[in-house]
């Protein structure tokens, strides 16, 4: 009997070098590459969340790209349907699919499965935002403490997103969500999932390379692209497109709160924060292939771990 292929997800934090691989795989294996971004899916937000340029969009299909607008919401719920139903489209093409990207929640929905959660309250949220405008989200993180101080060491105080959900839920249930999905059987997926993790075995390379992206990105036109958003008039700095890391300190900028310099500066600490958290998640996991992602031919390591990895399943004796 064959064994079933594992799915291969190319992992790494900020920065790390995941688009390269993913090309490099491309151009040996077929494959089709499911992005495990919560930025890339935003239409309008290309510069500041380093989304594959059209020449590379051609060379591999790529899916979870430019399916949402700014305005709209995408939960890891969202993320983990849709990819269990893009894995079974591309397997059933005979292609490979290959999962790459930076965003944690979404691989660690994939692998422990989704909660029985109560859904979203409007009417509860928006009151958690206006409390949070005048006491800072920082001052809401330190309240979760409080509340639920397992969650909360997780989250950096200005996870806005997912401090917001977790006094949510402690308010509609009466229980943290700690405690909630330490009780609750995950719905884990069918799949076995086998990660390459990019890190850099020296912390300061990485911070290195964050500040000259960031840099880069400015000279692309990052700071026009934000403009463009916030005079879209639709849009406002509580929404999850425009907390993503960049885009919330240049908007500051745009809307007059800092200067240029200090949203730079800002910018690429909290990317540098970003990075932090992604890392320490990749090392809770000690099953993971890890790569030195500043080594020598990192996207010619990648193929030959895939290589491998497939070999396992696909070799005559299995």
């Amino acid at each position: 009997m064959t064994t079933p292929s594992p799915i291969i997800c190319i992992a790494g934090p900020t920065a790390a070098g995941k688009s390269a691989s993913v090309l490099t795989l491309a151009e040996h294996l077929p494959i089709e590459i499911i992005n495990v971004d919560s930025a890339t899916i935003y239409r309008g937000m290309d510069i500041g969340t380093a989304k594959p340029s059209p020449e590379e969009q051609t060379l591999v299909p790529q899916h979870l790209l430019d399916i949402k607008d700014p305005l709209e919401s995408y939960s890891a719920a969202d993320f983990y349907d849709d990819t269990l139903k893009l894995i079974a489209d591309i397997q059933q093409r005979g292609r490979i699919p290959i999962l790459a990207g930076g965003t944690m929640m979404y691989y660690k929905t994939l692998r422990d499965g989704l909660h029985d959660l109560p859904a979203a309250d409007a009417a509860l949220r928006e009151q958690l935002e206006k409390e949070a405008a005048i006491i800072g989200w920082p001052a809401m993180h330190a309240r979760l403490r409080e509340l639920d101080a397992i969650t909360a060491e997780r989250l950096s105080p200005n996870d806005s997103q997912r401090i917001q959900r977790a006094l949510e839920v402690i308010t509609l249930t009466g229980k943290p969500l700690s405690q909630l999905f330490a009780e609750q059987k995950n719905n884990a997926s069918p799949y076995q999932f086998v990660t390459i993790s990019l890190e850099p075995e020296n912390r300061a390379d990485l911070h290195a390379r964050i500040a000259e992206r960031f840099m880069q990105m400015i000279d692309k036109g990052f700071v026009d692209e934000v403009r463009g958003l916030f005079e879209r008039g639709d849009l406002h700095i509580n929404l999850p497109s425009i907390r993503c890391v960049g885009y919330r300190q240049l908007w500051a900028y745009i809307a007059g709160e800092v200067d240029l310099d200090t949203a730079i500066e800002q910018g690429i600490a909290a990317t540098r924060q970003l990075a932090k958290r992604q890392i320490t998640w990749l090392r809770s996991q000690p099953e993971r292939i890890m790569i030195d992602c500043f080594s020598a031919d990192v996207p010619a390591q990648v193929l030959v771990k895939v290589r491998s990895l497939l070999d396992v399943v696909y070799s005559p004796t299995n």
